[in-house]
Parts: C-alpha cells; sequence; structure tokens
C-alpha cells in the first residue's frame, strides 16, 4: 500500500464528510451500537419482534475487527446514517459491506457517499482490496449510487438471494441481487470517490448499435427483448443469444418500491423479467460497464478492462 494511495483516500474522505456536514466515525460502545440499530430498524421497518441487526452480534462483530460507522451531524451531533461490513476469506483481502442506511433527515446530504467514501479509507489501511455488497438491481437509484457514484461494478445475478423479507423495503417479495465488487485501487473508484463520476449515455450506445434486451411498455409493463413476453423462455433466450457479440441495453422502471404497493403484479413482473435477462447475460461471462441515469444498465461481452476486473467470488 503506497503512501500517496492512503493519503488521497483519506483526504476524499475528509472533502466528502464535510461536503455531507457529518462527522464519521467508527462505532464501539453498545450505546452506538444500538443507536445504529435504530437507524437500520427505522429504514426497513422489520417486522414486530425482529430487528436489521442482532445488538449482540453486531457487538461482536466489531470486537473481531470488522468495519461500523456512523454519520453524526456536526450541528446537533445526531445519528443520521451507518454502515457495517464484515470480512470475508484472508487470502480474498476482501470486506463484504452487509447493511448502510441514512435516516430521512439526513436524506439530499450525500451521506451515504460520506460513509462508502470513509469505508474505503478505512479498509485500504486494513489492507482491504475489494469491498463487496448486494443491492437490489430493481431499484433506479441504488443502481446509480453504486455503479456511477461509486464505480463499482456487477459480477453476479443472485436470484432470492436472501429470501423472502417482510419489511417496508421489500415487502415480502423474492430478494433478487446483484453482487458487485468495488475495486478499492481502481483509477475508476478513485476518480468516483473524488467526486467524478462516469455515467453511461442510453442514446450514445444506442447510436453505436446497442441492442435493448429489457424496456417499458407505454403502459409500463415490462418488454424482453424484441417483444418477447415475461416469461416467454424460449423468446428471451433468442433475443440474448443473438446479443452475445453486442452491447445490451437492460431497463428497470422508475420507481419499483411504489410498483410493489400500488401494482404488486406488475412490480412482480418486473422482477422475472430482469431476472431473465441478467441471469444469461452474466452467466455467459458479459459485463455491466455502466449504468445511465434514466435506467439503463450497459452490458458488455468480453473480458473486463483493467478498471473492472474482479473475480467472481463471494466473501
Amino acid at each position: 500500500m503506497t503512501r500517496d494511495l492512503l493519503a488521497e483516500a483519506d483526504e476524499a474522505a475528509e472533502r466528502a464528510a464535510k461536503a455531507a456536514r457529518v462527522s464519521i466515525r467508527e462505532l464501539d460502545s453498545l450505546d452506538e451500537l444500538l443507536a445504529a440499530i435504530r437507524v437500520f430498524d427505522s429504514i426497513w421497518v422489520p417486522e414486530s419482534g425482529n430487528s436489521s441487526v442482532r445488538l449482540d452480534l453486531l457487538r461482536a462483530l466489531t470486537k473481531a475487527g470488522n468495519y461500523a460507522s456512523g454519520a453524526y451531524d456536526v450541528g446537533t451531533g445526531a445519528l443520521l446514517g451507518a454502515c457495517v461490513g464484515f470480512f470475508g476469506p484472508p487470502s480474498h483481502a476482501e470486506l463484504h459491506s452487509h447493511i448502510a442506511g441514512v435516516i430521512p433527515a439526513g436524506l439530499g446530504r450525500s451521506i451515504g457517499f460520506a460513509l462508502k467514501v470513509h469505508q474505503r479509507a478505512w479498509c485500504l489501511r486494513h489492507d482491504v482490496r475489494v469491498v463487496a455488497w448486494t443491492y437490489d438491481p430493481l431499484i433506479r437509484r441504488n443502481a446509480y449510487f453504486n455503479l456511477v457514484k461509486l464505480g463499482a461494478r456487477p459480477v453476479e445475478y443472485l436470484p432470492n438471494f436472501y429470501g423472502a423479507m417482510s419489511d417496508a423495503i421489500n415487502g415480502g417479495t423474492e430478494t433478487d441481487r446483484m453482487l458487485v465488487h468495488w475495486d478499492l485501487r481502481s483509477g475508476l473508484v478513485a476518480d468516483a470517490c473524488a467526486g467524478v463520476a462516469r455515467p453511461a449515455s442510453h442514446a450514445a450506445q444506442l447510436a453505436r448499435g446497442a441492442e435493448v434486451a429489457l424496456s417499458a411498455a407505454a403502459d409500463g409493463w415490462p418488454v424482453i427483448g424484441a417483444g418477447g413476453s415475461v416469461g416467454d423462455g424460449p423468446a428471451a433466450r433468442s433475443a440474448f443469444g443473438a446479443s452475445a457479440s453486442r452491447t445490451v441495453l437492460v431497463g428497470v422502471p422508475v420507481d419499483v418500491e411504489g410498483l410493489r404497493v400500488a401494482d404488486p403484479a406488475r412490480a412482480a413482473a418486473w422482477r422475472t423479467a430482469l431476472r431473465e435477462a441478467f441471469a444469461p447475460l452474466m452467466a455467459d461471462g458479459a459485463r455491466v460497464t455502466g449504468f445511465d441515469r434514466d435506467g439503463w444498465y450497459v452490458v458488455m461481452p468480453g473480458p473486463a478492462g483493467p478498471d473492472e476486473q474482479a473475480s467472481r467470488r463471494f466473501g
């Protein structure tokens, strides 16, 4: 680990925290850890009697040297967000970032970004090369944050990874997840942490001949490939098979969380459609190289480039 890289990471973390008007520090005491759990529970609102993270487990994780941090408002001292991660196998030099969230009072200040940039600096100091985490690939803002704001890259599509989760965010639906790796030493990630984002362009990719694998119909229902219907496996496989050497665009809805409440059938259709789109593409070695702010994943064939190299492992 070079001194210059550590200094750059620390400076980026300080800038992000200052811009978000928070002080970020590691959590240690029982009171601090309990406050973090309350933050998570207020966001996910788990079923009565349950909690997002058990206090005794979180206490054990931090005692064992794992990562837990909190973002405190510089004016009031209130805890506005928190982040928890644990180490994978030593040979992987990897941290799995398990949960992170910001309460409504802290939204709009880039506190989540500041927490992740702090996590990067902490990890580099602990000889961690890669941070892995999962997110719901249907949620557009999360995809943009992870792939553009942070420069993480998907490595695996995980169908129903956690099983059904009955909380305010997941609503008892299947929990398909995208596993991403965050290569802490890459130029892509360093630039992202310095505030230099690299969004993809759906229009530019179409102009270069990209193929649309999943999009929304006029009525908001998903359309697979060239008119394939949701659940039409052979049609889907035909469309994706033709894309073996072409860039593919995979769209997601504007607000799937709202759909889960207002139109559960349509939300479920989007889950099925995205699974049919992404699972075969990534199983065939395709890589996601970016995300468009308007809700399009850019998926390319072939081996990853220097800033996108990542092994398909789960710590």
